[in-house]
């Protein structure tokens, strides 16, 4: 065997143990995470403690890929995600897209990408038909891989239809969405492409025989990599600030193409110390590895 036979099985080597590495992503609503002074018409607002202990859990996470929602700008979420991470904001959050946006204080999608990783910005992919809508738009980016690309989104969906499904607003709008998002996953199954799904559902996807889990996967082979994830997340309490909350069902959920071969899918819970001490948000992140 020559040098330049050597050199050829060498990059292979190298390629072959690229392609076996796994992509670890995540899913984060950081609830309200914006500088406006507005936001206190909605939650509390962050200051410098809040923001340092937020960066220190968004560190600790050695994210490949999060999915992020409820951020209001660029500069609050690069605050916390730090410079090795590229940050891609909902196309909402546009100049050009001002009609789409509120006034005082937006909560838009997007991601934090680990630089290096090879990505590119697809336009939103909007989640309801209305023109003069300004929320429900999946931010949608696709990440190049040795193997073959991952289409992702990052998704917020309608609340208050957590559970069953009930003749009212909230529902029958939570049901074209999931309606939408499952035209999205046909598309991409009809051209072979792997995809994930990652956010705030506002939904348990998990429950036995779920009506949403049923839309959203309507002639599919989508997985949920979320479908045995323990809901441990403890927040704190919006009656008594002294004292947590913990959920009793998941809504934050990362729904894949059956080829990624994604490991169950767990939260990363707050110390309860650091929830009372300080303003981390009522979602916890939710992670899961995927490989080709």
């Amino acid at each position: 065997m020559n040098r330049w036979q050597k050199w050829i099985m060498f990059a292979c080597l190298l390629s072959s143990h690229a392609f076996a590495e796994p992509l670890t992503i995540f899913s984060w609503n950081i609830e309200w995470l914006s500088d406006s002074t507005a936001v206190n018409k909605f939650s509390e607002q962050r200051d410098q403690a809040d923001y340092d202990k937020l960066e220190q859990y968004f560190q600790s996470l050695n994210a490949d890929v999060v999915a992020f929602q409820e951020v209001g700008d660029v500069n609050t979420i690069q605050r916390i995600a730090g410079d090795q991470y590229e940050i891609l904001m909902s196309d909402r959050s546009l100049p050009k897209n001002r009609s789409r946006q509120f006034k005082e204080v937006n909560q838009y999608t997007g991601f934090a990408v680990r630089k290096g990783i090879t990505l590119t910005d697809y336009a939103d992919f909007p989640l309801e038909s209305s023109a003069s809508s300004k929320l429900r738009f999946a931010s949608y980016m696709v990440v190049e891989t040795a193997t073959k690309p991952i289409h992702m989104l990052s998704v917020h969906l309608k609340s208050g239809c957590s559970g069953a499904y009930k003749s009212n607003s909230n529902c029958s709008r939570l049901k074209a969405q999931a309606q939408q998002l499952n035209q999205w996953i046909q598309q991409r199954e009809r051209n072979g492409q792997d995809y994930a799904i990652l956010g705030d559902f506002n939904h348990n996807l998990s429950y036995s025989r779920d009506w949403m889990w049923k839309d959203l996967t309507k002639n599919t082979d989508a997985q949920l990599a979320t479908r045995k994830t323990r809901a441990d997340c403890k927040v704190r309490s919006n009656r008594n600030n002294h004292r947590t909350h913990q959920f009793r069902s998941v809504i934050d959920h990362i729904v894949v193409s059956k080829s990624l071969n994604a490991t169950p899918a767990k939260q990363e819970i707050f110390e309860t110390q650091d929830v009372l001490n300080y303003k981390l948000g009522d979602h916890c992140p939710v992670s899961t590895t995927i490989q080709q």
